[in-house]
């Protein structure tokens, strides 16, 4: 008697059962959103690679980008999530739903059959025992009337046989009427009760087992919901252990060590500027009472006088082609004695004239202009070939990389000559795969192309082991250089020149006066500079640009200036002409007692 409320509960199952299957697509649409916003995140931060040099060095941005890794797969994991949801839970929900609907429908227009079938007999009955129960009162009226009419006794015979008759017919009629009662009333009460035992119960049973099987399908989408999740916790748990070994891979050792290795330039520190006093020889020409015998005109200062001043006059190519510098006469030089036996030069004529000119036009000793020099020198063929226009140290990281390709280069030229000498001998072996000969030009350029890689190999190698050399000489050289500097600084001479930067060159006080407004007299170099060794060509040098000097192969050179880590050589011939020669082309030998000159 519970069908209406039935049919209402099985509504409602089937409602909550697509209350679910929407929340389950909200929830995949959430993980597919989740998922694409990782992803976008992880691409926005993603390097753009471009170029081979911007790829990440430092750990701390090697491992953020191992973290981004690891979280694009986590974001691959939650499509998987979203996928598996989508097929597991909410598809097999629509088209469980579906089909619930379908057999709901079924059964209810079953109990509504059986319902109306029960009405209808249950109105034959109620129709029969109506007729029935108008035909007993006709009879009983029948009767009364009969039974009056018979008392009567005014009534004629023929009226009380006509109402006998009636009351026969009408006690007949009712009784046909009793039995169509009877025989529908025991029909009605067989199909109720089948209806009720039968009919009902197994439709409710079935709709029983449908809402079972309802709440047993919801149960199972609960479970894969979770499972969905589950599934993938393994794989996460990885991307998770991936991004903390990514951050324990940082090593702030290491980054330091590659910031060092990148911006390290393997120059030695500027020395110490060295104090010019120009107020001495006012002093000491006040001071002094009588002046010392004059010099002779062709007499020479000391050497150790004149290196400084020849190495603050060099021209930015070398030294300038200049006629010589007439020789000083005995009215603008005298000498004076030191205690020790040393000679110095002092001025005795216009001394403050000499003092104001040289204020004007003296420089302070910086390497400005010889960077001025050295940077027209890197713009040349041979410093482009080198790097020698780098630091010593990026200079030797270049050669190597540069060594590394040409290798590589020569290897797969290698293994194309191998490919190249099999395919012949087979041509060979058999002439009608091929002609052996047509294989000869091609060999013939990857000999070539061979030779040429090995002669690049030798030449970088050579560059190579240049800068490798020099930059483990320059720490035993910078100590003794160091040592050198921390004796002679500050120390005065008897005329006020002062020791010069690392290399202890003794400037000395100009021999002529200068012009202020002569460039030229700057760089004026009037004396050449000391030979502190040899060396031999290894290589021929044409010397086309300005400042260089050529050379053939086996000549024999001296050295007056060694290389400052940008790959040039100061040399002179025995003609005294001077210039700049590629380090990497010849074979230095210094003399040991010019070493810390």
């Amino acid at each position: 008697d519970q069908f209406d409320n039935l049919d209402k509960h099985t509504q409602w199952g089937i409602d909550f059962l697509e209350k679910y299957a929407k929340f389950v697509k909200e929830r995949i649409e959430i993980e597919q959103n989740y998922a694409k916003q990782l992803r976008n995140l992880v691409k926005k931060y993603c390097p753009k690679r471009s170029s081979k040099d911007e790829e990440p060095r430092f750990t701390s941005c090697i491992a953020f980008f191992n973290i981004l890794n690891e979280l694009n797969d986590y974001a691959g994991q939650r499509e998987v999530v979203a996928e598996e949801m989508g097929h597991r839970v909410y598809g097999e929900l629509m088209r469980y739903s579906h089909d619930l609907k379908t057999e709901r429908k079924m059964h209810l227009q079953e109990g509504r059959k059986a319902q109306q079938y029960l009405d209808m007999c249950w109105k034959q009955m109620d129709n029969s025992k109506k007729k029935f129960e108008r035909e007993c009162r006709e009879a009983e009226k029948a009767q009364q009337s009969y039974e009056r009419l018979d008392n009567d006794t005014n009534a004629t015979k023929a009226d009380v046989e006509k109402a006998k008759q009636q009351l026969n017919l009408r006690t007949h009629m009712a009784d046909e009427n009793k039995n169509e009662y009877a025989a529908q009333l025991q029909n009605f009460n067989g199909e109720q009760h089948k209806h009720y035992y039968i009919v009902i119960p197994q439709i409710y049973k079935q709709l029983q087992e449908m809402d079972e099987r309802r709440t047993i399908k919801l149960s199972e989408c609960y479970k894969g919901f979770a499972d969905s999740e589950r599934k993938v916790i393994p794989i996460i748990s990885k991307c998770l252990e991936g991004m903390i070994l990514a951050a324990k891979s940082v090593d702030e050792h290491r980054d330091s060590q590659l910031v060092i290795d990148c911006f390290k330039s393997g120059f030695e520190p500027p020395g110490d500027f060295p104090f010019e006093d120009y107020s001495q020889n006012i002093y000491r020409t006040i001071s002094d009472g009588t002046i010392s015998t004059p010099k002779q005109e062709g007499m020479r200062i000391d050497s150790k006088t004149t290196v400084g001043k020849a190495k603050g006059k060099l021209w930015l190519f070398g030294k300038k082609p200049k006629p010589q510098s007439p020789p000083l006469t005995p009215t603008s030089l005298y000498t004076s004695s030191t205690p020790n036996g040393s000679q110095y030069p002092i001025f005795s004529i216009e001394p403050v004239h000499y003092c104001m000119s040289d204020i004007k036009t003296g420089k302070p000793r910086i390497p400005s202009f010889r960077s001025l020099k050295r940077g027209c020198l890197y713009l040349q063929g041979p410093a482009l070939e080198d790097f020698s226009h780098l630091p010593p140290e990026q200079r030797r990281k270049k050669l190597q990389q540069r060594i590394d390709e040409l290798n590589r280069e020569l290897q797969k030229e290698t293994d194309q000559k191998d490919a190249l000498i099999k395919m012949r001998d087979v041509y060979e072996k058999n002439p009608q795969m091929g002609d052996p000969s047509s294989l000869q030009p091609k060999l013939a350029e990857t000999m070539s192309n061979m030779d040429r890689l090995r002669m690049e190999i030798h030449k970088n190698e050579a560059w190579l082991s240049e800068v490798e050399g020099k930059v483990a000489a320059r720490t035993d050289r910078r100590h003794s250089s160091d040592i050198n500097h921390l004796v002679t600084q500050g120390r005065e001479s008897p005329e006020g020149s002062y020791t010069d930067d690392a290399n202890q060159e003794v400037r000395g006080p100009p021999q002529q006066h200068a012009h202020p407004n002569e460039f030229d007299d700057e760089f004026e170099d009037d004396d050449p500079l000391p030979a502190i060794g040899h060396c031999k060509a290894i290589y021929p040098f044409d010397g086309h640009n300005e400042g260089t000097l050529a050379m053939k192969e086996g000549e024999i050179l001296y050295i007056i200036e060694e290389d400052k880590g940008d790959g040039w050589t100061r040399a002179r011939r025995q003609n005294g002409e001077e210039g700049y020669v590629p380090t990497s082309y010849i074979d230095v030998t210094l003399e040991k007692n010019s070493k810390g000159a």
